[in-house]
């Protein structure tokens, strides 16, 4: 191996490194906020500033030509830049032509027209422009109107300016054509399929739908609601593994189950007022104490506040050969003035009586 470093060496051989020039279409970076480029510059107080938004671009001259509609042909999708496909990086989620943008960085894209252009991110990324990109993964698309300037932009040109503390407009402009895109830092962020659906209860039944009732049955009034969310079994064994005793249970999933009492009632040795309570279980042996709170709205039991439990009342369990997939509470009726309220789970039920004053 040394003999043969040696023999390059004697020979004269040399490798010239091949370095690259400066592209005509120069490559650039802008960030919202501005200075969040150069935080290490601010003082004390500003040095933890967070970028929102970056964007990176090519920017090529307009060198003397017409641009839209020549250069870049009216309805063909342009990489909005040159070279490498532009990119821009939302650092949170984001609002934008009415969809919701997760953070992560996300390749752009115009289809241009004459008045409007059709802006598209996509999470395909080292792509070389548009051409032949995997349209199934863009995840937003929207349209935004140009306008024409009087002065022209000799390079493609993009910026954020502040609009408000809540939205930011991104503007890019070549030639006299711009377009400005309003994008929003608190957009309305829907939540997928819960695992544990939520769901609710009446008692009478029928008071659920008072508006289609006819005859007598228009003068039903609702006298229990419950509402609550469905967790699965899921060939667990709820009650002793998943729910342990002196374990306090949401008697449910998700947001605290909550029971509205549409008049004073009795519920087991509790009377409680009318009025809107979350209901928690502390389990025990055979049995489960039912506690009712005015501490609401509440996720779950965790650091609940103990001082706004109203009452608790006791009640039995009983065993049943059926398994409940999912929890389930409904009503049934015993007098005029007495229904069950039904807890099923796994093969557990909790029958909660309720007396009407």
């Amino acid at each position: 191996m040394v003999l043969f470093a040696g023999l390059l060496l004697c020979s004269g051989y040399s490798q010239e490194s091949k370095w690259p020039k400066v592209d005509v279409s120069v490559l650039d970076a802008e960030y919202y906020p501005a200075n969040a480029a150069w935080r290490n510059y601010l003082g004390p107080e500003d040095r933890n500033i967070k970028p929102q938004l970056k964007v990176v671009y090519s920017r090529p001259l307009k060198k003397d030509r017409e641009i839209f509609g020549t250069l870049v042909p009216y309805g063909k999708e342009w990489r909005l830049g040159a070279n490498e496909a532009s990119e821009i990086t939302f650092y949170q989620s984001v609002g934008i032509g009415g969809e919701t943008i997760n953070p992560g960085t996300y390749t752009m894209s115009a289809i241009v027209n004459q008045n409007d252009w059709i802006i598209n991110f996509s999470s395909q990324r080292g792509i070389w422009g548009a051409e032949s990109r995997d349209t199934s993964k863009t995840v937003a698309s929207f349209k935004v109107n140009t306008t024409t300037e009087r002065e022209s932009a000799e390079a493609l040109s993009m910026g954020f300016r502040k609009m408000d503390d809540q939205t930011a407009h991104m503007t890019i402009q070549w030639d006299k054509t711009r377009v400005e895109i309003p994008i929003a830092f608190n957009p309305v962020i829907f939540s997928g399929d819960d695992i544990s659906p939520m769901d609710i209860s009446h008692y009478p039944g029928k008071s659920a739908y008072t508006n289609y009732l006819k005859g007598e049955e228009v003068n039903i009034k609702p006298k229990v609601q419950v509402v609550y969310s469905r967790p699965f079994k899921k060939d667990r064994k709820v009650f002793g593994e998943l729910l342990k005793t002196g374990d306090i249970w949401r008697v449910g999933a998700n947001q605290s189950t909550e029971v509205v009492f549409y008049e004073d009632v009795t519920v087991g040795s509790l009377e409680l007022k009318k009025g809107r309570y979350a209901l928690y279980a502390e389990i025990k042996d055979g049995s489960w104490d039912m506690i009712f709170s005015k501490d609401l709205p509440a996720w779950g039991a965790a650091n609940r506040d103990e001082s706004k439990d109203v009452g608790r009342t006791n009640v039995s369990l009983k065993s049943d050969t059926e398994v409940v997939e999912n929890l389930s509470i409904i009503f049934e009726e015993k007098s005029d003035k007495l229904v069950h309220m039904v807890i099923a789970w796994d093969q557990t039920r909790a029958e909660l009586p309720i007396n009407f004053n």
